[in-house]
């Protein structure tokens, strides 16, 4: 195997492994184990668990701008956008372990910058410019600060993560994510776009049924 090719598995393993069982909870000794190899052969490669973190952070985060810039080139309009992005966060989010940002945050402060940055600009601008498509579609309303709302619902799409709030309750990241969404959704909404919502959740839903239907057969 080619030394990238190596070097880009150890970073597939261990997205795999801390999507699944959190950041803190996976070792370099699992890594390895996974991969069949020697925790040295991984040192070849990555200083450290921090420096890997960082690099599955830094892949995660292009992939899913990839994602969201593909999302809006073939959007047919504001709300179908933000149903692709939901539907992007429920195959991301399906097997998420939810500490993932926490343990960022305590553990690894490089990658958690990287993260922030992706956020309050990529994310920023993606939301604010989804906002400004659905007011001129007269799918959203224009009587709000936009920069406030955005704001806003960057943190609201932080609580999901939110062990403090959510753990208990015992709801899945995903569900948690897909309700929030759409509670923002119809706050923006203007008549003409409460009417959409409606019909992509009525698609949506028959296309999940058609799914689980061909399923069980």
């Amino acid at each position: 195997m080619a030394e990238s090719d190596t070097k880009e598995r150890i970073k597939q393993i261990a997205h795999d492994l801390v999507m699944q069982y959190g950041i803190r909870s996976v070792s370099m000794d699992d890594i390895a184990s996974k991969m069949g190899i020697s925790k040295k052969t991984i040192y070849l490669y990555f200083a450290d668990k921090d420096e890997l973190v960082a690099a599955v952070i830094k892949d995660k985060i292009q992939f899913n701008q990839q994602c969201c810039l593909k999302d809006k080139a073939v959007a047919k309009d504001a709300v179908h956008e933000v149903f692709l992005a939901m539907q992007m966060m429920q195959e991301m989010f399906e097997n998420m372990n939810p500490s993932i940002i926490n343990d960022l945050e305590k553990f690894h402060p490089k990658a958690f910058a990287t993260f922030q940055e992706h956020k309050y600009n990529f994310l920023f601008v993606t939301l604010k410019q989804n906002i400004e498509r659905g007011i001129k579609e007269d799918l959203f309303r224009n009587d709000f600060d936009i920069d406030v709302v955005v704001k806003a619902r960057l943190e609201c799409m932080m609580l999901s993560f939110n062990q403090q709030v959510f753990l208990k309750l015992k709801f899945k990241l995903v569900d948690i994510e897909t309700q929030l969404t759409e509670h923002y959704l119809f706050g923006l909404a203007t008549l003409k776009g409460h009417k959409l919502i409606l019909k992509y959740q009525q698609d949506r839903s028959q296309k999940m049924n058609s799914y689980e239907k061909n399923a069980n057969k």
